[in-house]
């Protein structure tokens, strides 16, 4: 329901101002200034159909344009300093001997967006070219068990993986402690071999052989994090599992598409990564980019996302996914402080002064990033940005809004 507007009080000039004249004056007002209209009625905004997304300027929404600008100066001037090819550095990263069997993308140069109340405040580079998010896709992957919870087809997220997945991926003593839980986290310590890769294979601690690694103690699970695309792509394979379905095919129906997104984005496997589910083959998705595949999404695209995430998982006036994963996906894990259901938290001894606590993350390698400010209602997403000025980039954001 909309407030009554508060009309200006104008002194009598004349017989020909008239009720007519004032309301022109009051039709130029808002268009001089488009935000009053949302402002007055308190409704939240939300972009329209693929491209339709509208902008204010900074003042508009309480942020300084000086300070602003000077951040988007600093990311288009520090683009992130690895070669654009990026199967030349996806082979030479990671591990060694690194296997690439999923595709991959030459990528783009910096671009990004910076959403204030809903609005664009600024915008750099293609934002409708799609390139590699690698482990940004894990935040992806992560609302597939979201969704899978809100569903019911996982009942707890404590629940143990082997009671769903009951191939043998889950059965020696170990894996079979294993919650959703502990894999949604990284902290499981799953060992095992999964589309001809090794759980060790992936980030190998230096000075170690492969038999070494494949003797080492195993953690308990829940008691030791290790960011590990093998295990994250049994996460994949295990959400697979559950849905029955093809995982890009449930994002496309249950977010991409409600939330107005182009059709412009894919999100793959590897060559090996095939199954088949009750006759039906389909690819088991990666959750990162170490041997290729995984998101490839548009920085506007991935900005919808975000969106969603700073509205508590609400767009318009559908509930696409549930509060109460929002607030569980924030949860710090005991293992590590800074991580919650694969996106990163400003939380623990390595949190970050001057930014606020409830600011979460999602985070690829390259510079991808999607920035989740909800006490600001600020969304930040950036595209191969240099690490060495992220923190201050993402601080001059900030500051931006609070020197206003």
């Amino acid at each position: 329901m909309f407030r009554k507007l508060r009309l200006p009080k104008f002194k009598k000039l004349s017989s020909s101002f008239n009720f007519s004249t004032a309301l022109c004056l009051l039709l130029v007002s808002l268009f001089i200034f488009p935000g009053l209209l949302h402002a007055q009625s308190g409704e939240v905004y939300y972009p329209g159909r693929t491209g339709e997304w509208e902008s204010r300027r900074p003042e508009e929404v309480g942020m300084n344009a000086d300070s602003l600008q000077k951040a988007v100066d600093l990311a288009i001037a520090n683009e992130v300093r690895i070669p654009r090819d990026l199967r030349l550095v996806i082979s030479n990263s990671f591990e060694p001997d690194n296997t690439i069997v999923g595709p991959t993308k030459d990528r783009g140069g910096p671009a990004g967006m910076i959403i204030k109340n809903g609005y664009i405040v600024a915008e750099w580079g293609d934002t409708k070219r799609v390139d590699m998010t690698f482990s940004v896709t894990k935040s992806y992957l992560s609302t597939i068990a979201g969704l899978a919870l809100d569903a019911g087809l996982i009942k707890n997220v404590h629940e143990k993986v082997g009671n769903y997945v009951q191939d043998g991926t889950f059965a020696s003593e170990h894996n079979s402690k294993i919650t959703w839980h502990h894999l949604l986290n990284q902290s499981s310590d799953w060992y095992g071999t999964l589309w001809d890769k090794p759980d060790w294979a992936d980030r190998p601690p230096k000075g170690k052989t492969p038999k070494e690694l494949e003797r080492r103690e195993l953690k308990e699970p829940g008691t030791s994090f290790k960011y590990n695309d093998v295990r994250v792509n049994v996460l994949a394979y295990s959400l697979l599992q559950v849905w029955k379905r093809p995982l890009p095919v449930i994002l496309k129906e249950k977010i991409m598409d409600p939330i107005d997104a182009s059709d412009k984005w894919r999100w793959h496997g590897y060559e090996n990564s095939w199954v088949v589910i009750n006759g039906v083959k389909m690819q088991s998705v990666s959750g990162g980019g170490h041997r290729g595949g995984g998101m490839f999404i548009s920085t506007r695209d991935q900005a919808r996302f975000g969106y969603l995430f700073l509205r508590n998982g609400k767009w318009k006036d559908k509930q696409l996914i549930s509060e109460k994963w929002i607030k569980m996906l924030q949860v710090p894990s005991k293992a590590k402080p800074n991580y919650g259901y694969m996106w990163w938290l400003n939380n623990g001894p390595r949190s970050v002064p001057g930014w606020p606590k409830s600011i979460f993350t999602a985070t690829g390698f390259g510079g991808n990033h999607v920035a989740v400010d909800q006490e600001h209602d600020l969304l930040i997403v950036t595209r191969w940005l240099g690490s060495s000025k992220m923190v201050e980039f993402f601080q001059m954001v900030l500051d931006s809004v609070e020197s206003n």
